[in-house]
């Protein structure tokens, strides 16, 4: 089965605590703070596999979570970093967050690499805490929460060239003859369901990559037929190869046919026209199919949108034109600089920090408790270590710097009501 398209939910490793320790050995009697870091969690990495084809194996697999950092340990000794996790995917995956669409990255090259979550670092143990005016302090940190993502993994198949045409036009035939690619072929519409690839390899020892991909209708760019699924695959190659049936065996007129494909281009990513396009009439074996070929190119020549384009008729059964139309494709290819076509241009490569005057924030009275929410609020809320009273006192600093105390007084809050930050529940002091 082919999948080009997935959505799944990546976590990365939490990092380890740091720990509340003192050096106790023999004839030391006032050792000082021992304990150690916690380690830092695992990242969660996608790394380019040139082995697959397709993201079949997140099919039924959504979720992956990197592990976490160890512990720190007594003796100031730091627990030990997790390993990252390494996803692979195919080359021509398009990355994006899922929550706001932007596109994080694009992976073409065999072997390239995108952190697309970033482990949590270790909590400090309270050895990092001592100073000359608390020698001996009771206070640690829990590792920093490693980041979650929900991501959408698109597929855009990696190819030179690209083969247009409405179905049975004799697409899938072509890419048999000229590579050793064996797609299905048959005598009816939508034989090829999933995009097929074979490399063409010729005499002068040049080679290209060309896609025999599901076959446009009228309407492919609002998804009629197998649109979208023939579409986002088209925007991956350099060439085009417009295959134009010229047997006379179907009521539709060729012209029409090669005008309304590249409208349904145009009106899905008007950039597809600028594409280098080569038109090829097929089944030039078949009675009645010259007549047809002068007819067409007459029409191509009198429109000024594909007069100047270049027209290779062939015959896939025969073989005639095929040498022909390969060498030149060859040398097109060698005229069109190889890039990235999906620009991720949502990456600023300058960043600018204004200031802010909303809060981070937010404190809403839910059943008479004062719920307080913010991603900041939360992440110091799970860094502190509540099993120490230090920790506790140093996280009510936090909160009070960042005018939480104010804000509930502002509020209503009163001596004795109940505080909320997550799962933990406290009391609000004047």
């Amino acid at each position: 089965m082919f999948v080009d398209q997935v959505k799944i939910n990546v976590k990365a490793g939490n990092g380890g605590n740091g720990i509340v320790a003192f050096r106790r050995e023999k004839y030391v009697p006032n050792g000082g703070p021992a304990g150690g870091d916690g380690g830092r969690g695992g990242d969660v990495v996608l790394k380019v596999d040139p082995g697959l084809r397709t993201l079949m194996d997140f099919r039924y697999r959504h979720k992956f979570k990197a592990d976490s950092g160890k512990n720190g340990m007594n003796k100031q000794m730091t627990g030990r970093s997790s390993q990252d996790l390494v996803i692979s995917v195919p080359g021509g995956t398009i990355v994006r967050d899922l929550t706001t669409g932007r596109v994080i990255g694009d992976l073409t090259d065999n072997g390239q690499e995108l952190v697309v979550a970033k482990g949590g670092r270790g909590g400090r143990g309270n050895m990092r805490f001592a100073s000359p005016r608390n020698p001996a302090p009771e206070i640690s940190e829990n590792g920093e929460p490693g980041e979650e993502i929900e991501l959408q993994l698109e597929l855009k198949v990696l190819a030179d060239v690209g083969l247009l045409g409405f179905p049975s036009v004799g697409k899938s035939t072509l890419l048999s003859v000229v590579t050793s690619a064996k797609p299905k072929i048959a005598e009816y519409h939508f034989t090829t369901l999933v995009p097929n690839l074979g490399m063409v390899q010729l005499d002068d020892g040049r080679d290209f990559v060309i896609a025999d991909i599901p076959g446009l209708i009228e309407g492919a760019s609002q998804g009629v037929g197998l649109g979208f699924e023939f579409l986002r695959h088209v925007e991956r190659t350099r060439v085009l190869l417009h295959l134009v049936d010229m047997s006379g065996m179907t009521e539709e007129d060729p012209f029409t046919n090669f005008r309304q494909i590249n409208e349904e281009l145009k009106k899905y990513n008007p950039e597809l026209l600028e594409r280098r396009q080569i038109i090829v009439p097929t089944k030039m074996d078949l009675p009645g199919s010259d007549e047809e070929l002068k007819k067409f190119e007459k029409q191509v020549r009198a429109d000024e949108r594909y007069a100047d384009f270049e027209i290779f008729p062939i015959s896939s059964i025969t073989h005639n034109g095929l040498e022909k139309l390969v060498a030149r494709t060859a040398d097109v290819l060698e005229e069109i600089p190889q890039h990235s076509l999906i620009a991720t241009s949502d990456e600023e490569t300058e960043k600018t920090y204004e200031f802010s005057s909303e809060k981070d924030f937010t404190i809403e009275n839910i059943d008479d408790v004062w719920v307080i929410e913010g991603e900041k609020i939360e992440k110091l809320f799970k860094m502190t270590d509540t099993t120490h009273d230090e920790s506790l006192l140093r996280f009510a600093r936090q909160m009070r710097g960042m005018g939480i105390d104010d804000e509930l007084r502002r509020l209503g809050a009163r001596n004795g009501d109940s505080v909320q930050i997550l799962d933990f529940v406290f009391e609000f002091v004047e």
